[in-house]
């Protein structure tokens, strides 16, 4: 969430900024009620000084009727004090939590994702002598994808992976993870984009599937709820994406500067509800229920943290090009990136089945908007300060997956394996 400090400095700004990012939230109405919370709060302490000292006079020796009855007062006048600063306060935080985060200077103001901006278009779309297929004909018969059976035993939007399929998946992972795991890679892919950053590789994490409530919201995350799965009876959820469970796992600790940045490349097995999007997609790969994704997660000072942005879309630029897949990046619109986010990037793989682009990565920065929640913090040079974190898509296994397939495919149905995933696939050429 935003500092109240600085929104009551910038109440004008933020207004206009929730408005730019679609969010209906009064920010007049919590400056009243922020008002009206520290009102009552001194009220309040100051009955608890009274009362503290009533109490100690009648502890001081035989009470007399006076003092019973001013006792009586104070304690009948602070009860109703505090359930109004509860009330308060309950109503406060609600609205706090929905102010955005500050959209970075540079995000176009839009309306829809149809104002995100073309940033660059990287690679040739490939040209066929033949007409290519959708992913999901090649792949079913090649009997690498069932969803038929899938459905039987689980519903509609899961599928059963198989075969090579699964070794390609394989290759990507273990291909990303020997890159981000090398400090001379990440130093490249640094120079390469012109960043003078701290090279520290990524440490890769097997992290937990499922996220308490409390945390979830604390990442601003957990919104629509309607998109994730609760598991019945408790406050547990099975998380949506690797960043969820690794920006959280920091919670009330503090970073000894020394130790930034922190960077986490996360493998997980991720669940969504795709709520609202059915009849879209239902062939394929593309919007399940369950899904694998690498992602990346990074912790960082203030002053190094846009730098690190930039180091997570220069890292997915460089993963797709060494798989010589044609892709153009988006620089999100105001309204596309999301409520925590201070800036997005999405890149856009060209899909020769579907004869359009579609979404494989994101990038997203999110400032301290989430350490403060969190309260995540690091000894800087001047003192305590809050985080920030960036988390990225390294890749979404399955929408890499499908890429591969449509822009690899052959006229007899194989698929040509991209020859840096080669060496984890024992130097085949083919699938």
């Amino acid at each position: 969430m935003l500092d109240i400090r600085f929104i009551r400095e910038n109440a004008e700004k933020v207004q206009q900024n929730a408005k730019n990012k679609g969010y209906d939230v009064s920010i007049s109405e919590l400056l009243e009620l922020d008002d009206e919370r520290r009102n009552l709060k001194g009220q309040v302490d100051g009955l608890r000084e009274r009362r503290n000292e009533n109490s100690g006079m009648m502890k001081g020796g035989k009470p007399n009727q006076e003092l019973i009855d001013e006792g009586r007062q104070i304690k009948a006048e602070l009860a109703e004090r505090e359930k109004h600063l509860r009330d308060i306060d309950e109503r406060y935080s609600e609205i706090l939590k929905l102010v955005p985060n500050m959209a970075w200077e540079d995000v176009p103001v839009g309306a829809s994702e149809e104002n995100n901006v073309e940033v660059k278009i990287v690679g040739d779309i490939p040209n066929f002598d033949f007409k290519p297929k959708n992913h999901y004909e090649i792949a079913e018969a090649k009997g690498w994808l069932d969803k038929e059976r899938a459905a039987k035993v689980a519903g509609s939007r899961f599928a059963y992976v198989m075969g090579d399929l699964v070794l390609l998946q394989q290759a990507i992972i273990q291909f990303v993870m020997n890159t981000l795991t090398s400090e001379a890679k990440i130093k490249e892919i640094a120079d390469q984009a012109g960043l003078s950053i701290n090279p520290r590789p990524f440490v890769p994490v097997l992290p937990p599937l499922m996220i308490r409530t409390e945390p979830y919201d604390q990442m601003d995350r957990l919104e629509p709820s309607d998109d994730r799965y609760k598991i019945e009876g408790e406050e547990l959820w099975l998380q949506g994406s690797a960043e969820h469970v690794l920006g959280s796992m920091h919670a009330g600790e503090i970073f000894e500067s020394k130790d930034l940045p922190l960077r986490y490349l996360g493998f997980a097995t991720s669940f969504r509800k795709e709520a609202g999007t059915y009849g879209k997609d239902m062939e394929g790969l593309i919007r399940m229920h369950q899904f694998d994704k690498l992602e990346m997660e990074s912790f960082t000072e203030s002053k190094d943290s846009f730098s690190e942005h930039l180091l997570f879309v220069a890292i997915q630029e460089y993963l797709l090009q060494q798989l010589k897949l044609p892709y153009h990046v988006l620089q999100k619109c105001t309204v596309d990136i999301g409520k925590p986010n201070a800036r997005g990037v999405d890149m856009e793989v060209w899909l020769p089945g579907q004869g359009k682009y579609r979404e494989t990565h994101t990038a997203d920065y999110m400032t301290d908007y989430q350490s403060r929640r969190l309260q995540t913090r690091v000894r800087a040079k001047d003192g305590l300060e809050l985080v920030h974190t960036n988390d990225a898509t390294a890749f979404a296994l399955g929408r890499a997956m499908v890429a591969i397939v449509e822009n690899y495919q052959t006229d007899s149905g194989d698929v040509v394996i991209p020859d840096v995933l080669r060496p984890y696939m024992g130097n085949r050429d083919t699938l």
